[in-house]
Parts: C-alpha cells; sequence; structure tokens
C-alpha cells in the first residue's frame, strides 16, 4: 500500500505599477536623470497643492492665506510683523501685505501698529482665525496621510532627508 500526496501550489503575483514621470507627462524622448528628477519633483509639487487647494476651497481660502495663518498660531500668540511672516512663507513670492489684507477682512487676523516703534506694524490672528485652523487640521492631517499612503514611515523620513539635503547650499 503506497501514500500518494498530493501538494498544489497557488501562485499569487502581487503587481504595483508605477507610472513614472516620462510615461504620465507622455513625453516621447527619454530624458537626462536630472531633467526628469526635476520634472518629477515640480509635477509631484504640483500634486500635491491641487490636493490641498481641493481642501481650503471651501473656505475660500488659498496656500498662501493658510500659510499666513499657520505661522502666525505658530507666534502662540506673539504678533509678528510683515518681515517675519514674509521669511517664513513657502511661497518667498507671495505679496504679504496683501494675503494679510484679505484675512484681515475676514476677521481672521488683525493688525495694530506697536506701542514702542510706531513705524512697526504687528499681525496677530485672532480667535476666529485660529478656529478656523482648529477645523482644518483635521481635514489636512486625513488629506497628508492619503497623499503619502503609498510610502512607509522609512521612507518617509529618507525624503524628507532628501529634500532637506537638496536644498542645502
Amino acid at each position: 500500500m503506497s501514500l500518494q500526496i498530493y501538494i498544489t501550489f497557488v501562485y499569487t503575483n502581487i503587481v504595483i505599477t508605477y507610472m513614472d514621470i516620462e510615461r504620465t507627462i507622455k513625453s516621447i524622448h527619454k530624458m537626462a536623470i536630472t531633467t526628469k528628477t526635476v520634472i518629477n519633483m515640480m509635477y509631484t509639487s504640483r500634486y500635491i497643492e491641487d490636493a490641498v487647494m481641493g481642501i481650503l476651497k471651501p473656505y475660500d481660502l488659498t496656500l498662501q492665506q493658510y500659510n499666513v495663518l499657520r505661522i502666525l498660531r505658530g507666534q502662540k500668540g506673539k504678533p509678528a510683523n510683515l518681515y517675519t511672516i514674509q521669511e517664513r512663507m513657502i511661497d518667498k513670492s507671495s505679496n504679504t501685505t496683501r494675503l494679510v489684507d484679505k484675512l484681515i477682512k475676514k476677521g481672521w487676523v488683525k493688525r495694530s501698529v506697536c506701542e514702542e516703534n510706531r513705524r512697526k506694524v504687528e499681525i496677530i490672528i485672532t480667535t476666529k482665525g485660529l478656529e478656523i485652523l482648529k477645523e482644518l487640521d483635521p481635514l489636512t492631517e486625513e488629506n497628508n496621510e492619503k497623499i503619502l499612503k503609498n510610502l512607509s514611515e522609512e521612507q518617509l523620513v529618507t525624503l524628507n532627508n532628501l529634500l532637506d539635503t537638496l536644498r542645502t547650499t
């Protein structure tokens, strides 16, 4: 009497496809790695900006205005001047005065003249501005997680280190 054993193997292929930037933008030419990298970063930056703008649009808030509100919240109740806001802006080409004026009209920030130096204008976030950020915080964090869902924590650390290195002059 012989015992026969049958073993069945089921092969499962998990295929993860990445759309490389050349295919994404439908380039017909092979790019130098430096060109490909810069285009990829610009394209990805726009992708991220569009996703964030989708969160901000219902609040009638631009990326730059949102950035100003976050800078002012980071002051922890202390006023900031236009120069401080400008140097901390992500988009350095923004017209900070115009952005602050729009936020004042919305009641999210207020401007006052410094008592010690009458030439110095101080800007501070209002309670209403803090409330808008408090409402936006979970939405933007959820959006950030969604955008970065395909990267592990280790990959995120590496990406941040690479981007920091890139900007080192």
